[in-house]
């Protein structure tokens, strides 16, 4: 038998991490990797924070699981963190991010089909972006890459420039239910909407009541410097799909909506069998209480500016290599004249970074929101060490 055990689905790499420390993985040969990849935005209290995993230790000591065919007091008082922290009034939790925007897709087009409009299904998304691997979450891309070998694609999704309200408004139509965009799309190389596009996704909804849905899923939970990065654009959504952070590692992910937007999500119009379970709320719980504060934020507010204002002193010195960086808080990309891909493979194989490639040859930097100024010394030293030593590959 040729396949092996794990579906080769992902080409993994010879880092095989058996145990965190803080902010470092450690390989099964006892190498320390300075991890500023965090899982891709996971990972966002480290990897040995007492609150969360005391909080897991004890939950799964008294309660891991129960049908939610029962009440939920774990759920309940993390839907209620959740609504009292953000604009939503009501939360339905998933296992995942690709299962929250999903439960999002289904939340915009019942909003319409609820009142009878049967005909206002399809939802207006944007080019690069990434909203998971399910059906829908694929369908909703125009990444071919993600697309092939699974056809047919699903129908009620049509495509714009991301970052182009004119292109948006063209796209409009009589089956139009609402708008699907990550206020900065992660996978597509950390590029951050600009206010004037969201502020007229707002204003075009709120004209013609359509659904704003928000793909929080790598960009929210603190990653930006505020709970959410809608905050920052002077918007509300109506329906905001979050995963990766919210659980600190723990799989959890969730769909959030204004009662408005949630009232085609009656009984029995949805479900998950392990959702909302009382493991991953203790997870989730003990996440909102270590970052949902003003100090907290404002922490990781100053720490990405410093390491922004550091990035652009240091990229000058290899113009070959760098072009410019973008983002928000600890959500940065390092846009490369070069491929981004070889350089990343660089520095986790000979100076024990970890960092993630993306879309627009960029190189993600996500390191876990506790780091201190230790890390960041750590990260720029490695940096620093894997630029002199890179040989740009021959075309």
């Amino acid at each position: 038998m040729s396949i092996t055990p794990l579906m080769p689905v992902y080409p993994r790499c010879d880092v095989r991490p058996v145990s965190g420390d803080h902010c470092h993985l450690i390989d099964e040969d006892g190498t320390r990797y300075l991890d500023f990849a965090s899982g891709i935005a996971v990972n966002l209290l480290g990897h040995s924070h007492e609150g969360l995993i005391g909080a897991i230790q004890r939950q799964a000591a008294t309660l891991m699981h129960v049908s939610n065919l029962y009440g939920s007091p774990q759920g309940e008082a993390l839907a209620q963190k959740l609504v009292d922290h953000t604009f939503a009034h009501t939360a339905f939790f998933t296992n995942s991010g690709a299962e929250a925007v999903e439960t999002a897709i289904k939340t915009a087009r019942a909003y319409h089909q609820h009142a009878g409009n049967e005909e206002r299904y399809e939802l207006i998304t944007f080019k690069n972006a990434f909203h998971g691997r399910t059906m829908a979450t694929i369908s909703a891309s125009n990444q071919e890459k993600m697309h092939k070998g699974f056809y047919p694609m699903l129908a009620g999704f049509k495509y714009a420039e991301f970052d182009d309200l004119e292109s948006a408004k063209a796209q409009m139509g009589p089956h139009t239910a609402g708008f699907l965009v990550e206020p900065i799309q992660g996978e597509g190389g950390i590029r951050p909407a600009s206010e004037e596009f969201l502020q007229g996704l707002r204003a075009l909804c709120d004209e013609h009541d359509l659904m704003l849905v928000l793909d929080e899923v790598q960009c929210g939970v603190a990653r930006t410097g505020t709970l959410y990065a809608y905050e920052q654009y002077g918007i509300e959504p109506d329906i905001l799909a979050t995963a990766k952070g919210i659980g600190g590692g723990f799989p959890l992910g969730a769909c959030l909506a204004t009662e408005k937007a949630a009232r085609g999500m009656t009984f029995g119009t949805h479900g998950s069998t392990y959702g909302g379970n009382p493991l991953a709320m203790a997870a989730g719980m003990a996440v909102m209480e270590a970052v949902a504060n003003d100090e907290f934020l404002a922490e990781v507010r100053e720490k990405g500016e410093r390491i922004r204002s550091r990035l652009e002193q240091f990229i000058g010195n290899y113009p070959e290599l760098f072009d410019f960086v973008r983002g928000r808080g600890l959500m940065l990309g390092i846009r490369m004249k070069v491929e981004s891909r070889p350089f990343f493979q660089h520095l986790r194989d000979n100076h024990q970074l970890l960092t993630v490639a993306a879309g627009d040859q960029t190189l993600r930097v996500l390191p876990p929101l506790v780091i201190g100024d230790a890390e960041i010394d750590e990260f720029f030293d490695k940096l620093s060490a894997g630029a002199a030593s890179y040989e740009i590959p021959e075309d």
